[in-house]
């Protein structure tokens, strides 16, 4: 019978939720629940220096945000606790002295001191081996290893020593980890048989790198690495979670759009690749804009109010916003590029470019002076309240100047947005105002008289 399927994430308290332990989680997380196991938080908090007030809640807070859940942890409880490394130094401390007590490790003593460490005795000529999930078999020998601190002079464990001790006594049957702990394996290999314990199954995951191909470093500037960070700017959870999964691991199949049930459903721990996972901010960008797509107009609200209200534009009305979002909403990758697209959109230097003035190079120059002249007289008669009636009056100034379709359309869109294609032209001129759309069709029409189309 298969033991009982148990993962576990062990981040340590020194700093926010970073893409790469992100993703360690989540493939733990992800391995857990498609075979129907638990997965586990742990707290490695021994490198007590380092440990930073809120580190532990933050990254607690932000698995969380990102829709991970767990079965057993710190702010949990369960039947293997406590869920802290310092919790738990009494246990490290009896394994520590049954070692010193069998001649498998000894004291070292410092310097004209009676402070030791405690060191693991490493056996001559033996082979450690074992099976990679990931990557296969994986061989080393124990000559390559000097003997090991299992304990500091302070009585704190090292990590090699108290993740064994944790992981034998939670009962943790797999591990997946990031490669940089392969030569960290052997060493914990030898403290397991040491006690006679059942070795977990490894796999460890590949390095990320930025677009030069460099692994990603938290001193690399041009790339977000928190995803707190992610969820200041407006990313959707949900698509911060679906870009993880991709970073390392491929389904089946080419469809990269995957909610949280269909990545636990989908989840094959022998299609996580041992080369190396580029961090594709594009891909990103475009993962996060398909899910805004999905968004109804509250969710629309929910992302986008906050970053408005906090660039200081004033929202008149709900109908203006609707409007507003509604015309952005296909725009947009992430919720705080709405007021780039405001600023773009509304700005007062309006101008019309050699580009799109090549676009109206199509048109008949006496056709698009009719219908901008006329649509400027209209558009200084009318009230000027709604999509709906201005849509009417485009269409009466078609009829008027007896132009229509794309000859209408264009010249009209060009002119008071700057560019020749776009969302819903009344929805766009009714958020630009009855005053700033007058005036850009003006400016167009000096600049249009001005030039030979």
């Amino acid at each position: 019978m298969m033991k009982k399927i148990r993962a576990r994430y062990a981040p340590s308290p020194t700093g926010l939720l970073h893409i790469g332990n992100a993703r360690t989680a989540l493939f733990n997380y992800l391995f857990a629940r498609h075979h129907g196991g638990e997965f586990i938080i742990r707290i490695e908090d021994t490198d007590v220096a380092r440990n930073v007030a809120g580190g532990e809640e933050s990254q607690l807070n932000y698995l969380k945000w990102l829709g991970m859940t767990w079965d057993e942890g710190p702010d949990k409880g369960g039947p293997y606790g406590p869920y802290h490394q310092l919790k738990r130094l009494d246990l490290y401390k009896k394994y520590a002295d049954e070692l010193l007590e069998r001649g498998l490790a000894y004291k070292d003593y410092k310097e004209g001191s009676d402070r030791y460490a405690i060191r693991f005795k490493v056996p001559a000529g033996k082979t450690y081996t074992f099976d990679d999930v990931i990557r296969g078999s994986l061989v080393f020998e124990s000559k390559e290893v000097e003997d090991w601190i299992i304990v500091k002079d302070n009585g704190i464990p090292t990590y090699n020593f108290a993740v064994v001790i944790d992981d034998h006594f939670m009962e943790i049957s797999h591990v997946f980890r990031g490669e940089e702990h392969i030569t960290n394996t052997p060493k914990q290999i030898m403290v397991y048989e040491a006690f006679g314990w059942e070795v977990p199954t490894f796999g460890h995951m590949t390095i990320i790198v930025n677009e030069n191909k460099k692994k990603l470093s938290k001193r690399d500037v041009n790339t977000i690495q928190f995803i707190s960070d992610y969820e200041k700017m407006g990313y959707l959870p949900e698509a911060m979670l679906n870009f993880l999964s991709l970073l390392g691991w491929s389904p089946t199949g080419d469809k990269e759009i995957l909610s949280h049930n269909e990545l636990v459903s989908l989840f094959d721990e022998h299609k996580l690749s041992a080369a190396p996972s580029y961090f594709d901010k594009a891909k990103l960008a475009f993962i996060n804009s398909k899910y805004i797509k999905q968004l109804d107009m509250e969710g629309l609200k929910k992302l986008c109010v906050p970053f408005l209200k906090e660039a200081g534009i004033e929202i008149p009305n709900e109908l203006w916003l609707e409007n507003l979002l509604s015309i952005f909403k296909d725009r947009i990758s992430y919720g705080k590029e709405i007021v780039k697209y405001y600023n773009e959109f509304f700005h007062d230097d309006f101008k019309i470019t050699d580009e799109v003035l090549n676009e109206l190079n199509q048109f008949a120059k006496e056709d698009v002076l009719k219908v901008l002249e006329a649509f400027k007289d209209a558009v200084n008669q009318s009230e000027f309240t709604d999509a709906t009636a201005l849509e009417v009056l485009i269409k009466s100034v078609g009829a008027e100047s007896g132009v229509k379709g794309k000859t209408l359309f264009m010249p009209l869109r060009i002119s008071t947005t700057g560019e020749a294609h776009g969302p819903s032209l009344p929805v766009s001129l009714i958020l630009l105002g009855k005053d700033k759309v007058a005036q850009r069709i003006s400016q167009t029409i000096n600049v249009i008289k001005g030039v030979t189309l």
